[in-house]
């Protein structure tokens, strides 16, 4: 059996930081590509596009990226039993590359065929980040011994190169297909999933030996499956689960609005000029990860400081709704300053304010989520409840998209668009509310599991840091 490479860098082994550049380039891609997809589909043809409707662009967005998380857990489920992370990581690159590529080819070359090619490219790029997404993260975990205390600074580092490839992303991909042309942009989505392949196939086998090739259920064949009976504790357990998995889908509605209706405002409502520069409208979604490398820390002490006094995870449910809230409003006042008139343009620091406020709520509340699951479900339906904290990711995507493809078109989006925001703040406001009000209750449910997270410094940093990850199923769960 062939072991990874004995050396290290910066203290940990060097398949890390190939994981590191492998994830950071793959999310470059997916990034870059969602920057730009609803500008595209509702750019005219004369400028490249489709010429769609903002509904049409926003309910096909929310689909896609429904299936963008769902896929996964049956790429995770392939690879665990069939054909190991390795192969998985290795044909989903592949095939992402293709369907990247696929939305690179011009029209001239597919005349009467460019929405078929163009559905195809998406299907391309949904199956690929179902074998691949899930399964870099699990070989970060294998690099270690059980215990070995590294490992929590390990995966900070990782996330961080999800963050900086969703920094990146936008103001390269993004700002090449909305400013040049829209197929260079998805060609450079597709070369960074190249370089992120590339660096697998040469550096893997040295810096990583035989971890990932065998399915990791061939290796725990033997291992004792926990069948003991539910207890009074289990269920209640369970039932925190589902009210909280059902809670977030109501703040991701609101907070994935970021690709769709947000980018929309930026495009035609935004005055994005500065020093007689222009800002690409797919730029303002480099924010979030910005905003998240810069607060993770701040956010991480603040916890740590308050020490026994930390808010509760219902809490920061809570606090997260309201921040998710507060960026609405901000963009309400965005909405009062053009007085309904679609020809007005604000200035873009409402959206710098409400891409922080929603930040500021994330930080709260994503990195709660799929360690809540690991913390609170049985054993034995520990999958079936991550498949289910999944399916209400999932649902939100297509949520956010469904609520915003009420904007409309033309002199009512203005007025149409204030609704939006205000709708979502304000349901935001009473969800936290409850959530405030409930959290006694939910606590006493969870008997006990909620005193079990970490109060070191290290480790609130790397759980502000992972928010990214752990938002896309992507996280320490699959250790």
């Amino acid at each position: 059996m062939t072991q990874p490479n004995a050396g290290t860098l910066f203290g940990h082994p060097k398949g890390l930081f190939l994981l590191f550049g492998t994830e950071m380039w793959e999310r470059f891609g997916y990034y870059g590509m969602r920057a730009l997809l609803v500008l595209y589909l509702i750019a005219s043809t004369q400028d490249g596009g489709f010429g769609w409707t903002n509904q049409e662009a926003l309910r096909l967005y929310g689909f896609f990226t429904m299936a963008v998380y769902l896929t996964p857990v049956i790429g995770g489920w392939l690879a665990d039993n069939y054909i190991g992370q390795r192969k998985a990581i290795i044909w989903g690159g592949l095939i992402f590359s293709l369907g990247y590529f696929t939305l690179g080819i011009p029209k001239s070359m597919i005349v009467g065929m460019e929405e078929t090619v163009f559905y195809i490219g998406l299907a391309l790029i949904i199956i690929g980040n179902g074998l691949f997404k899930a399964n870099v993260s699990s070989l970060v975990g294998e690099l270690y011994e059980d215990g070995d205390h590294r490992r929590d600074g390990a995966f900070t580092i990782f996330y961080m190169g999800i963050n900086l490839g969703a920094f990146l992303a936008p103001i390269t991909v993004g700002v090449l297909g909305e400013t040049v042309n829209w197929h260079y942009g998805f060609i450079l989505a597709g070369c960074g999933m190249l370089i992120g392949l590339t660096l697998q196939l040469s550096l893997a086998n040295k810096y990583l030996g035989d971890i990932g090739v065998e399915p990791s259920a061939k290796r725990t064949k033997g291992e004792k499956k926990a069948d003991a009976p539910l207890t009074p504790q289990d269920i209640d357990r369970m039932k925190v689960i589902l009210i909280m998995s059902m809670f977030s889908v109501i703040f991701w509605a609101g907070f994935e609005q970021a690709g769709g209706l947000f980018t929309i405002y930026a495009s035609d409502f935004t005055d994005r000029t500065i020093f007689g520069f222009e800002i690409a409208a797919s730029s303002f979604q480099s924010l979030n990860a910005m905003f998240i490398i810069m607060l993770a820390p701040f956010v991480a002490s603040t916890w740590v400081k308050m020490g026994s006094n930390e808010p509760t995870s219902p809490k920061k449910f809570a606090l997260a709704m309201l921040f998710l809230a507060l960026g609405f409003f901000v963009m309400l006042w965005a909405t009062m300053v053009q007085g309904g008139d679609v020809a007005v343009k604000v200035s873009m620091l409402f959206l710098v304010f409400a891409y922080l406020f929603h930040t500021l709520g994330e930080l709260c509340l994503s990195p709660i989520g799929l360690s809540m699951v690991t913390k609170l479900a049985p054993l034995k339906f520990t999958s079936l409840l991550m498949g289910i904290w999944f399916f209400f990711t999932a649902l939100s995507n297509w949520l956010a998209a469904f609520i915003g493809s009420f904007v409309g078109e033309g002199e009512e989006m203005v007025n149409n668009a204030a609704n939006i925001f205000m709708g979502v703040g304000i349901g935001a406001l009473i969800t936290g509310l409850i959530i405030y009000l409930s959290a006694g209750k939910l606590v006493e449910w969870m008997h006990g599991a909620e005193g079990e997270s970490s109060h070191d410094l290290e480790s609130k940093i790397e759980e502000e840091i992972s928010v990214t990850g752990t938002h896309e199923g992507i996280s320490e769960t699959h250790r």
